[in-house]
């Protein structure tokens, strides 16, 4: 209990870091913008309207009420991870953030990123098996073990969840669908493969929680997260694989008319 006093009498002051840090994020976008916009034709608007929308839905999910019920309520613990997990990273993967990244630095520096992208590690992490095994395999064990229950008594450990939740995603949704460039790309029928099995994985989670809730958390909460995890997830699911399916089209379209092919244009 101690430590749960002290998480919510610090509630102010790192959620005010915290909205200065997505304030600065922010700007730093719309410099970016702004210093490309001088060098190559105008950054798409609607890239734009992603960008802002990814990170104020990743705000959200740490500032504001939906934050602070996610505290003492499932229901609104699993509203923030959809926002957080899911949509954010959706958001802004389709955004294309590294093609924002190298339109703005220089040459050198565009040279050594383009270096790590094409590094090992790199290719190991963005393959869909080992991206959704991050993702889902995390979900399962903070939700199936005393870990959900016990970050809520950690400050320093909720961080690092929030932060794994954010990245697995992001590194999910750019396993499978991105508009940046990306060296070591699976074919489209090893993404579609993989991402089935993982929305099977995300959905059995969800089906489980219904009737096995967390440590801590009541039947009737359970129910309600877990329903919002469910349909909430299918939801934002349905657009990755509507991206999938239109980059499948496209190439279609480019392989019969010899054009290349690229869904990039969304």
């Amino acid at each position: 209990m101690a430590n749960e006093h002290i998480h919510h009498a610090g509630m102010g002051a790192d959620s005010i870091a915290a909205l200065m840090t997505f304030a600065a994020a922010m700007l730093l976008y719309l410099f970016a913008v702004k210093r490309s916009n001088m060098k190559y034709s105008p950054w798409p608007m609607h890239r734009i309207f992603f960008g802002i929308a990814g990170m104020s839905c990743a705000a959200a999910s740490v500032i504001g009420p939906i934050a602070e019920g996610a505290h003492s309520s499932f229901t609104y613990h699993m509203a923030a991870h959809l926002l957080l997990g899911m949509l954010a990273p959706l958001l802004l993967v389709i955004s294309a953030p590294l093609t924002l990244l190298l339109r703005t630095v220089n040459v050198r520096v565009a040279r050594q990123f383009t270096f790590i992208l094409k590094s090992t590690p790199v290719r190991l992490l963005t393959d869909p098996i080992t991206a959704s095994l991050l993702n889902m395999g995390g979900l399962w064990i903070l939700y199936t073990t005393s870990l959900y229950q016990v970050m809520h008594h950690n400050w320093f450990l909720l961080v690092l969840i929030h932060i794994h939740i954010f990245l697995a995603g992001y590194l999910f949704t750019v396993s499978m669908v991105t508009y940046d460039p990306v060296p070591h790309k699976p074919s489209i029928y090893y993404r579609s493969v993989v991402l089935v099995l993982a929305l099977a994985s995300h959905g059995i989670l969800a089906k489980f929680l219904y009737g096995n809730p967390p440590a801590g958390v009541t039947a009737g909460d359970s129910e309600t997260g877990a329903l919002l995890m469910y349909y909430g997830g299918d939801a934002i699911d349905l657009v990755i694989i509507f991206l999938l399916c239109l980059e499948w089209y496209k190439n279609q379209v480019s392989h019969r008319f010899g054009r290349p092919g690229s869904a990039r244009s969304i």
